[in-house]
């Protein structure tokens, strides 16, 4: 997938639960190493609660390549999992949530543990400003001069723009393009030159 959305900024939300307090906090991580450091920081902030469980999905929406979740002394499957699903059926990638529960001594039973965890990053989900990311590549292209004012209108239809032109023998062009439009945009370089235009890469 070679764009898709992820979170804008960091979010928090706040619940009460039978005397609970649940806070889930999440950010943008696009790597398992941003994750862990996200939930670091978290867990340090939060050092004196009961529990801060965790889930991340580093990486396109739905894809398990890169995932990790934590119940953090909870009992198995009622925090950790939970949230791992609410996560994957999102349509947020690079996302990492975590959900820090102070006790409040009135125990919420299995069920009510996973209705907390996963309602938890369903709320901050909802609240999550998004934007969306784009995967790009960059190509080289060499041609005539009399080529350079045509290629600089055709670029935009495809979402790609020169990042360098250098003039020799022939005008050579850097361009950066979203993934899903190289093969497209290379083949409208050559239709549009009648083959005057050589994409190299």
């Amino acid at each position: 997938m070679s764009r898709y959305r992820v979170p804008a900024s960091r979010t928090r939300v706040e619940e009460a639960i039978l005397r609970s307090r649940f806070i889930t906090s999440a950010a943008q991580a696009a790597t398992p190493e941003a994750a862990r450091a996200f939930i670091a920081e978290i867990r340090a902030e939060f050092a004196d609660a009961s529990h801060n469980c965790y889930a991340f999905v580093a990486g396109p929406p739905g894809s398990t390549g890169q995932i990790g979740m934590s119940d953090d002394g909870e009992p198995s499957g009622t925090a950790g999992r939970p949230m791992m699903a609410v996560l994957l059926g999102s349509g947020v990638g690079d996302v990492a949530v975590v959900v820090t529960r102070y006790f409040g001594g009135i125990k919420l039973g299995t069920g009510g543990l996973v209705r907390a965890y996963s309602g938890g990053v369903k709320a901050v989900l909802a609240a999550l400003p998004v934007t969306e990311k784009i995967a790009y590549v960059d190509m080289i292209a060499s041609g005539p001069y009399s080529w350079v004012t045509p290629v600089a209108r055709l670029l935009p239809e495809h979402e790609a723009h020169t990042i360098d032109q250098t003039y020799a023998a022939d005008v050579t062009w850097q361009i950066r393009v979203p993934e899903e439009h190289a093969a497209s945009l290379a083949a409208a370089l050559i239709d549009l030159s009648h083959g005057e235009i050589e994409v190299v890469t």
